[in-house]
């Protein structure tokens, strides 16, 4: 079960990693087979169903779009606690998000849903 130490925690060191442009920190919060779901995946990937799989896939994807957005900055507004999920509700660069993260026993992120304003 996630413990809302647990939620503050990996909100504060996600934030942080995206904030910093690092991408190697960014996926030490997932594990390798883990599955992104975002519909700028659609945009920037070209990927239709809006999913990609495992660190490669998606740290190319994510590489592509902080190169696009050499300003990404996030702003934590609300980590929100589930059994083995956690929701993030930030303000990005473009707009109010959300993303739910659902974790395994280890405390790493297997699947990741990104939501948009």
């Amino acid at each position: 079960m996630v413990t809302s130490e647990f939620a503050e925690r990996f909100a504060q060191h996600w934030i942080a990693a995206w904030n910093a442009h690092d991408l190697e920190k960014i996926l030490s919060h997932y594990t390798q087979d883990f599955e992104m779901v975002s519909p700028y995946i659609v945009q920037i990937a070209e990927q239709a169903s809006g999913k990609l799989r495992g660190k490669a896939a998606v740290g190319a994807y994510w590489s592509l779009a902080l190169d696009k957005m050499p300003h990404l900055h996030f702003d934590l507004i609300n980590v929100l606690v589930g059994i083995d999920s956690v929701v993030i509700n930030y303000h990005g660069a473009r707009g109010l998000a959300c993303e739910v993260f659902y974790f395994d026993d280890a405390g790493l992120v297997v699947r990741a849903y990104a939501h948009y304003a």
